[in-house]
């Protein structure tokens, strides 16, 4: 079968589609015949070397975590789901490899009618971070939330999960991506300079967690949060030196342990999907051959939405 892996640090040329042996379902496990797949920033910083030092890899690496695709092969212990169902979810964070003709998903749900493939492929990454972060931050209604980057493929879906629970939710994006934001249940303003200002502005009586998507602005952050315990950042590797929780789903490294995974996210996303609550931006879809062109656009963190592959008409 195509997976899309790298067998060195480099620039996005050095991912590309290698012929690998077909995985098979293990007890408690599926295997879907992939449809679409999830590009994942994380994987963008991985494969540059920037984060080598903190989660150094065994090449090659076969990349992807996300996945949407018909079940052809179901494991020993699985029940509620048959072969021919259409399914999203994800695959174990240490084996990743979602980015291939086929994948084995450790977690997922039934696709929502209203999502299209590309939709679904894009969707089980940021619904379980989504889902983790507000978790740990213990989002409720009534509080006040910022997401920082909140226009990207995470950011968008944790303002909508955010909002879900009764949340007031201030997000930061580029000025042209602001009625976008509205369209999510967002309140915009800029990142950068100023920004703690702005936010004070915006929330006088205070923020009470911040949920960081885009990295590189957690001093700002912890200054708007009052309190870095009210910061969780999920793409800056300097938390630590902030006093920031910094929440992944990676095995151990230098950056802490692992937080338990939030599988439930797929479940909350399949009921406010349902109920019209949720959409999945899709920034762009490239065929699985053009997966340089995936992590090029990735990298210059301008997508507005989920980049996916698409793998089967």
């Amino acid at each position: 079968m195509r997976a899309v892996q790298f067998t060195e640090y480099g620039p996005a040329g050095v991912v590309h589609v290698a012929e690998v042996p077909e995985p098979h379902a293990g007890p408690g496990e599926i295997r879907v015949a992939v449809r679409a797949s999830g590009v994942s920033p994380g994987e963008i910083a991985v494969r540059s070397g920037r984060m080598r030092d903190v989660l150094p890899v065994a090449f090659p690496f076969r990349t992807g975590f996300d996945a949407a695709g018909v079940v052809d092969e179901i494991g020993a212990g699985v029940t509620g789901v048959d072969v021919g169902d259409a399914v999203f979810g994800a695959v174990h964070p240490a084996r990743r490899g979602a980015n291939a003709d086929f994948a084995v998903l450790v977690a997922w749900a039934a696709r929502p009618a209203a999502w299209s493939w590309a939709e679904a492929g894009g969707a089980a990454g940021a619904a379980e971070t989504s889902a983790r972060v507000l978790d740990r931050l213990a989002v409720r209604a009534g509080q006040t939330v910022l997401i920082q980057g909140a226009a990207g493929g995470t950011g968008s879906v944790a303002v909508q999960f955010a909002a879900a629970r009764g949340a007031r939710v201030i997000g930061t994006a580029s000025e042209h991506n602001h009625d976008f934001l509205r369209s999510l249940g967002a309140e915009p303003t800029t990142y950068g300079p100023g920004l703690v200002d702005r936010v004070r502005a915006m929330a006088p009586g205070g923020v009470d967690a911040v949920v960081d998507c885009a990295g590189g602005a957690l001093p700002d952050l912890v200054a708007v949060a009052g309190d870095p315990a009210r910061v969780v950042t999920i793409a800056d590797v300097t938390a630590r030196d902030h006093g920031v929780h910094l929440s992944h789903g990676a095995p151990e490294s230098e950056t802490g342990a692992a937080d338990p995974l939030a599988w439930h996210g797929l479940a909350v996303a399949v009921e406010l999907a349902g109920e019209g609550r949720l959409r999945v931006p899709v920034a762009a879809a490239f065929p699985i051959g053009e997966a340089a062109r995936a992590h090029e656009l990735s990298e210059t963190r301008h997508a507005r939405g989920k980049i996916v592959l698409l793998h089967r008409a």
